[in-house]
């Protein structure tokens, strides 16, 4: 079965690099990119083989779409012809804010989709890809997709329109904990550690805290009221984040993102609402 991805950027090149890491599917992927030395280049690295995009849409059974939202018409527009003659595809995106509805538009009736949003960490197999199976896609299809992205971390299968919220947290999230983990270092260096030492006591806090959260069944407030002796340190540096809004700040933060989302959302139904009239005129 040959597993084909188009676009090959930082997302798209990480999921076909969890791919790769089943020996059964590696000699099978089709990668394409509009850069063909990239593409060339990543394929040496994994053991597929570069391709161009119409011998992806000719040959794949399955094709991860990692290209921009704004992309999708005019890429899918191209290959039509291909795509009228092949057989029931199962096409994968990972764009934000594109619906299934409209992607389902964009492509003969009897292919499936299912809209994925992986978050940076899938690179290191500790990341969240969420997804959401269009009405063709069926339980093989969603099986399938789990067996090829298992190396990536956590899976969680969402209605729709959990999506953008689903972005908001594990999509955004990451840039989120960096913030902390470097205002974290900030913070040793400015009690007298070095960067390096911060750097490595922040990463690992997190780390651990996270892990701890993970297999602990405990909830967050438990584990902190555990580091929290009477009078003590932490609970002074608690109340601090309290005093300034903390919470209420990540909370924030979480909302915009999501708002964001929606609004991208909203503009690229716009944009493909305009490039159905245009076609159909």
């Amino acid at each position: 079965m040959k597993i084909g991805f188009i676009g090959l950027g930082n997302m798209g090149g990480n999921l076909a690099r969890l791919v790769a890491q089943d020996e059964r599917y590696r000699s099978e992927l089709l990668l394409a990119n509009r850069s063909r030395d990239k593409a060339e280049k990543i394929a040496a690295e994994l053991g597929g083989q570069p391709a161009s995009n119409a011998e992806v849409f000719a040959q794949a059974e399955v094709i991860f779409l990692g290209i921009k939202p704004a992309q999708f018409a005019d890429l899918l527009a191209e290959y039509q012809e291909i795509l009228d003659k092949r057989d029931s595809l199962l096409l994968v995106s990972m764009a934000a804010g594109l619906p299934l509805e409209t992607l389902e538009k964009l492509t003969p009736s009897h292919h499936r989709w299912i809209r994925i949003m992986p978050n940076t960490p899938v690179a290191v197999g500790e990341g969240v890809i969420t997804y959401a199976l269009s009405q063709q896609a069926n339980q093989v299809d969603e099986d399938l997709l789990r067996e090829l992205l298992s190396s990536a971390g956590l899976l969680v299968k969402l209605e729709e329109k959990q999506l953008d919220a689903a972005t908001a947290l594990a999509g955004c999230g990451p840039a989120f904990v960096y913030l902390f983990i470097e205002a974290l270092a900030d913070a040793g260096v400015r009690a007298g550690l070095s960067r390096d030492i911060s750097l490595e006591l922040a990463n690992q806090t997190l780390l651990g805290a996270a892990k701890l959260g993970q297999v602990s069944a405990q909830h967050p407030a438990q584990l902190k009221d555990q580091v929290c002796s009477p009078a003590g340190s932490t609970i002074a540096g608690v109340a601090s984040l309290e005093e300034n809004a903390f919470r209420g700040t990540v909370m924030a933060a979480v909302q915009a993102a999501y708002q964001r989302t929606q609004e991208l959302g909203k503009w690229n139904n716009c944009h493909f609402a305009f490039f159905e009239e245009k076609i159909e005129s």
